[in-house]
């Protein structure tokens, strides 16, 4: 069963570059689609917004990860989307450069997941919001995320 997380996890590379292969520079750009569900900032970002979203995620839900195994229930601080799009100058962010983080930190993790015990799943973090999670649930959030943020890119995809 884990090992199949993981390997969903490390899939995630390539349905992210696939969602935005062939997108111009120009489209990249582009906001909003509006008519998309979404929480409240993610139907009007630009794929590139979405990219970039995913790859400062990702960073987060590695640091999660690492310190769930490495300290004694840390403290796992929220992070808000909104704050991280309005101050980390997405728009002249490099695409190939994200999804290339978005890779390295994936490839990485999971090295590290692949070597843990069986216990090692259970171990947690407490989250400022959310309370407990173990290295399972965070695992299982990384996937789910990617995946909901890939599922966006494809509709504007299909709408450009």
């Amino acid at each position: 069963m884990m090992s199949e997380r993981i390997e969903r996890y490390l899939l995630g590379i390539e349905a992210v570059r696939e969602a935005v292969r062939g997108f111009t520079s120009h489209e990249l750009r582009i906001q909003p689609v509006v008519d998309e569900p979404a929480s409240p900032d993610v139907g009007a970002w630009s794929p590139l917004e979405v990219i970039c979203h995913l790859a400062d995620s990702e960073a987060l839900f590695a640091e999660r990860m690492k310190r769930v195994l490495a300290e004694d229930r840390p403290p796992l601080a929220f992070a808000d989307p909104a704050a991280y799009m309005a101050a980390l100058a997405c728009h002249d962010r490099d695409v190939e450069e994200e999804l290339a983080c978005i890779a390295a930190t994936r490839r990485q993790m999971v090295r590290i997941l692949a070597a843990q015990s069986a216990d090692a799943w259970q171990r947690v973090g407490i989250h400022s919001r959310q309370g407990e999670q173990t290295l399972e649930q965070l695992l299982q959030k990384a996937v789910d995320h990617l995946e909901h943020h890939v599922r966006f890119l494809w509709k504007k995809r299909d709408r450009r």
